[in-house]
């Protein structure tokens, strides 16, 4: 993501808030245009393209709110993202602002971390927002012209169209409950800037923030994967090794609950033929899970070794296991569609099916006899 790629407009009836916003963003080479009343504002986003707008709330003649509904009430400007610029006195009006469609606030006078925080979490989502809408423009041709190209095949292409329509539906779903989080706790963070809880608050605005990018780029790979867009590099590698880098990232959350992470490989030079980038997510993903799931100071187990001349991988943990619906779904053969049509259930395990699939591998789900559960990986073995 590129800054000059970016325009934010600011709005604003103090010259000095304008100077003062202007400098700090121009430091960090994004575009920037200014206005400096409400009508200004509204005039010049019909001549130019805007993808962020800082909107003081206290001007004369036409306050922040009312600019704000007639964007989103414009087809054209409904997807701009606003984030409000306000005085600590005005913690009334926040709540206001978000009921309009607003995405964040500042508040005046600015801290220019904070400014260039909140800005740039906007703008990721944003350009994320624009890489969904492309792969999806992109399925939509592929779907057209295999359509084209087989007209026998049209079942299987409506089938395509049916599970692409869910996904998208599964996002848009999806996307509100972290927003949710960042919208609410927002509303205290202005209250905390001045004692110590701001620590606690800032965090989970933080954590609202990751959970959000972290799932539209669960979102952008599992497009990618269905559309075979994802360039996937084979070339052999020591499970060990992936294994390492996988528990690296996620060694504060064992940490956390104090997990007892137990590793089993059946050699530390066994290898396999993966993409290495998308075989470590893969693992992210199976070991999040059963951490989620696992009481505090249980034990999580990585067992490798060669089998029935494939290389078997097992994760299993002492969690509550899988729901038994849920494993027969996804013990299918091509079960994505399916379980992408049910929007309580995360995307992580879905992408890690799409992974298992571009290597010509399988997954499967099940539980253990007594408690926990047990997520088993199965690869070629060359």
């Amino acid at each position: 993501m590129e800054n000059k790629n970016f325009k934010i407009l600011i709005v604003d009836d103090v010259p000095t808030n304008i100077q003062v916003l202007g400098s700090i963003l121009r430091n960090e080479s994004y575009q920037i245009a200014f206005a400096s009343s409400g009508k200004q504002a509204l005039s010049l986003i019909e001549t130019q393209q805007v993808d962020l707008i800082l909107l003081d709330i206290m001007m004369p003649e036409m306050d922040g709110f009312e600019v704000c509904k007639i964007l989103k009430q414009n087809p054209k400007t409904k997807d701009i993202s606003i984030v409000f610029l306000t005085a600590k006195v005005e913690k009334e009006n926040i709540v206001r602002g978000f009921e309009l469609g607003g995405q964040d606030y500042i508040t005046k006078p600015f801290n220019p971390l904070e400014l260039l925080a909140r800005v740039n979490t906007q703008l990721k989502l944003i350009d994320h927002r624009r890489e969904l809408v492309k792969l999806n423009d992109m399925l939509e041709q592929r779907v057209e012209e295999r359509t084209n190209q087989l007209v026998e095949a049209n079942s299987k292409l409506l089938l395509l169209d049916n599970a692409k329509s869910n996904f998208l539906n599964i996002i848009s779903h999806q996307i509100r409950t972290p927003l949710t989080g960042i919208v609410g706790y927002s509303a205290l963070l202005m209250e905390a800037l001045e004692n110590e809880e701001h620590k606690t608050y800032m965090k989970i605005v933080q954590e609202s923030s990751d959970k959000l990018i972290k799932f539209s780029e669960t979102a952008l790979l599992i497009t990618s994967l269905s559309a075979d867009k994802y360039n996937v590099k084979i070339v052999p590698t020591y499970i060990s090794q992936v294994v390492n880098q996988a528990v690296s990232k996620i060694q504060p959350e064992i940490e956390k609950k104090n997990i007892n992470l137990n590793v089993l490989l059946q050699s530390d030079e066994l290898k396999f033929s993966v993409d290495d980038e998308l075989t470590t997510r893969c693992f992210d993903i199976i070991l999040e899970n059963a951490i989620q799931h696992s009481p505090e100071g249980g034990e999580i187990c990585i067992k490798a070794k060669i089998e029935d001349y494939k290389i078997t991988i097992d994760f299993t943990d002492e969690g509550v296991g899988f729901d038994q619906d849920f494993i027969e779904a996804f013990n299918k053969k091509n079960p994505q569609h399916d379980l992408l049509e049910n929007q309580n259930i995360g995307l992580g395990l879905v992408a890690s099916k799409y992974i298992l699939e571009a290597h010509n591998a399988n997954i499967s789900l099940s539980n253990n006899e007594n408690f926990g559960a047990c997520v088993k990986l199965s690869f070629p073995y060359f």
